[in-house]
């Protein structure tokens, strides 16, 4: 996030209290998000309040009603999966695949927030938006997000609530899906634990589990040539691939060093080859 250059103002606490408080409740970033909520707070109860979420262990994002999200400011609602600067490569991963035509037709499944179809609607001209998530709460969210984008957003399980209209013409298909094993979620920091939906974060007993679900049925809903695109961990990227192959797509790995991202594309052949059919024997 970037800092607001406001530290203090009169009727507010000052700038270095604030600092000093999420300074001792172990926020590494205390003088960044200081500013940041001082700049978002309205009165002193409220900034008194914001302060307080924080250091009781709220995510900032929570806290200030927002992320910062390929240059756009997400609004992200409590209990909604925080969308991570990582990401932002699968973004610009799929927008370098995207047709260059207008009116590409994007989907992005298990949305939380809906970060990752709004920064691809705004990094592309003239999409068509569908969006889709399980979890009331990341509905409402992402429905004011990819809304503003020009989107749809759809409450359900994966491909459920997604029109029908929409099967074999998905040219790009993000899915953030969960990828962390049952057994690992409690080993998480509590700001994710905690404070973030479960079913945004469990993805079964490997991880792989709601991964499976979504290349299963991937090519049904892919245009020829469109793209799957979802991250993993680099441990888990050589499972991920071989289940984006026994689905029928064409996998390949891209790698952001810098974000430390790992992002598997599975590509729809545009005519079905044999060396495609042979893995998904």
């Amino acid at each position: 996030m970037s800092a607001s250059p406001s530290p203090s103002a009169p009727s507010l606490l000052p700038f270095p209290a604030v600092v000093a408080r999420l300074r001792t409740a172990g926020c590494v970033f205390a003088e960044d998000e200081a500013r940041l909520i001082l700049a978002a707070a309205r009165t002193p109860a409220g900034l008194r309040a914001m302060v307080d979420r924080r250091v009781a262990g709220l995510p900032l994002e929570h806290v200030l009603g927002w992320a910062e999200f390929c240059g756009l400011r997400i609004a992200v609602d409590p209990g909604v999966f925080v969308p991570r600067r990582r990401t932002e490569f699968l973004v610009r991963q799929a927008a370098s695949l995207a047709p260059a035509r207008a009116g590409a037709v994007v989907v992005d499944l298990c949305c939380g927030s809906g970060a990752l179809g709004a920064a691809l609607g705004a990094a592309l001209e003239r999409v068509e938006l569908h969006a889709a998530d399980i979890d009331p709460a990341a509905v409402r969210c992402a429905r004011r997000n990819v809304g503003a984008a020009g989107g749809r957003v759809y409450e359900g399980d994966l491909y459920e609530p997604l029109p029908a209209a929409l099967r074999g013409r998905v040219d790009v298909l993000l899915a953030n899906v969960p990828y962390v094993p049952t057994e690992q979620v409690e080993l998480l920091p509590p700001e994710a634990r905690v404070h973030e939906a479960r079913v945004a974060l469990d993805g079964g007993a490997d991880g792989l589990d709601v991964l499976r679900r979504v290349t299963a049925a991937a090519g049904a809903w892919l245009a020829p040539g469109g793209c799957l695109l979802f991250e993993t961990s680099e441990r888990q990227s050589a499972s991920a691939v071989e289940i984006v192959a026994r689905g029928g797509l064409m996998p390949r790995v891209a790698e952001g060093e810098e974000l430390e991202a790992t992002v598997v594309i599975g590509t729809r052949p545009s005519a079905e080859s044999p060396a495609v059919r042979a893995f998904g024997d």
